[in-house]
């Protein structure tokens, strides 16, 4: 069978690898897109998997491309499944133009192998003869980098450097499984059965290789975090892990909370005591955080969020991505008192957002939100290095006199923030309504002045509001809006579409609003939203705060992210074609 895939747009091919919990399917994410980003392709990679640590049925997709990708698609080009019920969990994305990689022996009974283009190679027999089927993921890795003709050199170097902790039998035996992988690609190319010819873009090398979480983590280092106390929940943990490796190296103290109750508490006495601190956490965790950010709220304590969003309510679908949490950190805590949210949308937007809310809370005293979702901490894509020129850590704590009053009356509504031992002043907090010094007050004349004085700090937060970024002709007819994740999926179906009287704008903020929403909703005649939600929050919330009500829109809520091509097509269907 000749198959010759180089006639993919774009010179873009997406692989999909699917199998069971415990098969190293993210083992061969993380092997294939080093290797191809060192080889100089272009690479993105994406995953969906079950709550489960064992068993079900897990997938990653893989983009591999001469130009920039970082989007889903629903399309397979090469699919990979390493055990039985791979086929079905992912057929629905097959096309008569997918090619399937698999022995027989894991493709079920049901599936009828000659309406599609099937090539049995021996993954598993080849890792038996290596000496264990354990092996079959690192042979699949040999293969999908020769079939790209990748250079032995770059994988074995790369399948070493990866397995260097280990054993050095381990090592030795995976790069041999790498090996045979590489050799079994050589015989399909040999043999005409696959053709890859998919360019190297020169620009790759001189990038990084990041993934959200990695991005979240790094900018809170970038942003002087030196405490995180949280409580494991997914898709959060990345973060903490992350900043648990690096903390020795930056001086973090990291805290593993026995709840996130407890988690938020210690952030926010670890501010009071001068250091900057972070809790990272999802819907169900920050449910019970909600108590401690009203403490903060109270207390005028700066704190940085970061809220990694996943399907609800209750435990939802623990592993799977939802923008659903918006108005959850929007009205989160009793009470009345300022807060920002940040929604990162590129990956790189993940660094220099969480610096940037570093410096807005403690400079406002309010808490931060950097909210996520799970396909933003989970996807990677290769990405310019990221500039640290103008990355300052800018602190805004003062050296206390005597008289100190922590909740001082000022006309902008902020208060000079003294910590203990910085000065001769007493620093009293108390989670009571409080006086200027900080003691209980039951004065309900100055109960009025102290609310007013902390709402004040939120004509502030405007000034400092991130502004949208438009994408495509400023001359736009149709105007889609978007927030967080969607960026890059928006953007390539904007493309997609070939139309010049079409934009996007993408909103990294979502709150405050900026100031300049209303004027960009105006010009369009129609206005389309998208969002990852049920009941298009974000829209409500441009509703709440412009009076335009953006009826068309486009909700997806089933766990998954948009992919390009649904997308692309939701919007054509929306579209007018006269």
């Amino acid at each position: 069978m000749d198959t010759d895939l180089s006639f993919q747009k774009n010179n873009d091919l997406s692989i999909v690898l699917c199998g069971q919990a415990g098969q190293g399917i993210q083992t061969v994410e993380y092997l294939l897109t080093r290797i191809f980003k060192l080889a100089g392709y272009n690479v993105f990679a994406t995953k969906e998997y079950m709550s489960r640590i064992r068993g079900g049925t897990n997938s990653t997709e893989i983009r591999v491309s001469s130009e920039f990708v970082g989007a889903s698609v629903n399309r397979i080009d090469i699919l990979i499944p390493l055990d039985r019920g791979a086929v079905g969990h992912v057929e629905k994305r097959i096309s008569p133009q997918t090619i399937i990689l698999a022995e027989k022996e894991t493709i079920a009974d049901d599936f009828d192998q000659t309406r599609h283009k099937f090539i049995d190679v021996p993954f598993a027999k080849t890792a038996s003869d290596i000496g264990n089927k354990i092996y079959s993921n690192v042979v699949a890795v040999g293969t999908i980098a020769g079939l790209f003709g990748v250079e032995w050199q770059t994988i074995s170097k790369y399948v070493k450097q990866y397995f260097s902790a280990k054993p050095e039998d381990v090592v030795q035996s995976n790069i041999t499984a790498a090996k045979e992988g590489f050799t079994l690609a050589t015989g399909l190319i040999n043999s005409s059965e696959i053709k890859i010819d998919i360019r190297n873009d020169t620009k790759v090398k001189g990038q990084i290789l990041l993934s959200g979480a990695e991005a979240v983590a790094l900018g809170a280092i970038a942003g002087g975090c030196n405490f995180i106390s949280s409580y494991p929940m997914s898709p959060s943990t990345g973060v903490l892990v992350f900043l648990a490796g690096k903390a020795k190296d930056f001086g973090i103290i990291t805290e593993q909370a026995e709840d996130e109750i407890a988690a938020i508490n210690m952030a926010v006495g670890a501010w009071y005591a001068g250091a900057r601190a972070m809790v990272t956490t999802s819907g169900g965790g920050f449910a019970l955080m909600i108590e401690g950010l009203s403490l903060a709220g109270m207390l005028e304590s700066p704190i940085v969020i970061h809220l990694a969003q996943r399907p609800g309510p209750a435990t939802g679908l623990p592993t799977r991505t939802e923008q659903a949490d918006l108005e959850l950190a929007l009205y989160a805590g009793h009470g009345e008192f300022p807060r920002i949210i940040l929604a990162p949308g590129k990956i790189e937007d993940g660094f220099y957002l969480t610096q940037r809310a570093f410096n807005l809370a403690d400079k406002y005293q309010v808490p931060v939100f950097i909210l996520t979702d799970q396909y933003f901490v989970d996807s990677c894509y290769n990405t310019d290095f990221l500039d640290l020129s103008n990355i300052n850590v800018e602190k805004h704590v003062v050296k206390t006199e005597v008289d100190y009053e922590r909740y001082k009356l000022t006309a902008n509504g902020i208060s000079p923030r003294g910590i203990p031992g910085f000065g001769r002043g007493l620093v009293v907090v108390d989670s009571d309504e409080h006086d200027q010094a900080g003691h209980i007050t039951e004065d309900l004349g100055l109960r009025t002045k102290m609310v007013d004085k902390r709402l004040r700090k939120f004509e502030l937060l405007k000034k400092e509001v991130i502004q949208p970024e438009l994408i495509g002709s400023g001359s736009y007819k149709n105007l889609v809006v978007c927030w967080g994740s969607t960026y890059n999926i928006v953007k390539e179906a904007v493309k997609n579409l070939g139309r010049d009287d079409i934009a996007a704008l993408h909103f990294k903020q979502v709150y405050p609003l900026p100031g300049e929403t209303m004027e960009y909703l105006q010009r369009a005649e129609k206005t389309i939203i998208v969002e990852n939600n049920a009941t298009a929050q974000f829209a409500r919330l441009i509703r709440l705060n412009t009076g335009i009500d953006i009826e068309n829109r486009i909700l997806k809520y089933n766990g998954l992210s948009f992919s390009v091509e649904e997308l692309t097509e939701e919007l054509n269907g929306m579209l007018d074609h006269g």
